[in-house]
């Protein structure tokens, strides 16, 4: 008879290999119990360290988690806010996380469904061939519906009339960092501002980006959720003070 923690131990050392080594995907979650069990899995499954952040959820989010933890303990880490914080705290607290962890490069991805996990590959790619330091993965507009199209292609404007710097996608919530840029990163914004504020502070610092374009798959979940009208404004208001601050 096989011992269980052989088994476990033997799955978790199975997912890891040379093209995954290093490489943490950081998932904030607030209120996704219907994929996020589904979405962390998937990532390990492929070779990659998850760090979950639930943000304060109110349904089975952090259960699920622990769950799908259970499976994978050596592959998934949890962090919880006791209350909702807000995307940008969120994130800021996984990428402590993963480096915490020991990460050499860190991918943000979204915990709702919207983002194909063989993408992981292909925002990572620039940065272990020495190309960039951060990598924003870029969804095709014309595939978006034209609510979330007007509002984002309004967003890359504003981000470019207040950061001058032209990116495809600014709101887009998969990106990847070598490590070591992201202590030089200076996040304030708790909310959906913070995507912004990435394309401000890679200015900033005068670090190398490259924009891969990305799969996203689109369901009603993921359509009622990220950049509309109402957050563009919000994220809008955040950078007009940022320029008094």
């Amino acid at each position: 008879m096989t011992d269980k923690n052989e088994v476990s131990s033997f799955s978790n050392n199975h997912l890891i290999n040379k093209d995954t080594d290093g490489i943490f995907v950081v998932v904030p979650a607030f209120n996704e119990d219907k994929t996020v069990g589904s979405v962390i899995e998937e990532i390990v499954k492929l070779g990659y360290k998850v760090i979950l952040v639930d943000d304060g959820s109110s349904d089975n989010t952090y259960e699920i988690a622990k769950s799908s933890k259970s499976k994978y303990p050596d592959n998934i880490f949890i962090y919880q806010h006791v209350i909702n914080r807000g995307l940008g705290a969120a994130l800021k607290t996984g990428m402590t996380g993963a480096l915490i962890h020991g990460a050499k490069f860190i991918v943000t991805f979204d915990a709702d469904g919207q983002h194909a996990v063989e993408d992981i590959v292909k925002v990572c790619k620039p940065l272990k061939d020495g190309n960039a330091e951060v990598v924003i993965g870029s969804r095709p507009f014309e595939d978006m519906p034209n609510s979330k199209n007007f509002a984002n292609t309004v967003m890359n404007i504003m981000t470019y009339l207040f950061y001058r710097t032209k990116v495809k996608d600014s709101q887009s919530g998969l990106r990847a960092f070598k490590a070591e840029v992201i202590p030089k990163l200076n996040l304030l914004s708790r909310g959906y501002g913070v995507s912004s504020e990435f394309i401000r502070e890679i200015r900033r610092n005068h670090l190398k980006l490259v924009e891969v374009t990305i799969t996203t798959i689109y369901t009603p979940e993921t359509q009622a959720k990220g950049t509309n009208a109402m957050v563009g404004l919000k994220i809008l208001f955040k950078m007009i003070m940022d320029i008094f601050r």
